[in-house]
């Protein structure tokens, strides 16, 4: 569950180096992907950030087959294509 928002300097990286990455892209077909986007800012979106304790984006967060977050491998902040097809593959070997 990636937490994104427009005004976000650190998503706009991960989104324009990061993802676009083919051996992330490689990576990610192993996941379903889910993006909450919180541009708005607004009840709703400060709402959904509080029930995932998420002070802002960038976040993303990994749940398991059962749909339990694996916490020890939630994210924030920038990380370049090798930093996070590393921790892709340990996602992936932990499940």
């Amino acid at each position: 569950l990636d937490f994104y928002a427009d005004w976000c300097v650190e998503c706009k990286r991960m989104e324009r180096n990061t993802f676009p990455d083919t051996g992330v892209q490689a990576l990610l077909e192993g996941f379903q992907l889910l993006q909450a986007d919180v541009t708005e800012n607004d009840d709703l979106d400060r709402e959904l950030m509080g029930a995932f304790d998420i002070i802002g984006p960038p976040a993303i967060l990994f749940f398991d087959r059962t749909g339990a977050e694996m916490k020890a491998y939630r994210l924030v902040g920038y990380f370049d294509p090798v930093e996070f097809s590393r921790h892709l593959q340990q996602v992936l070997g932990a499940q």
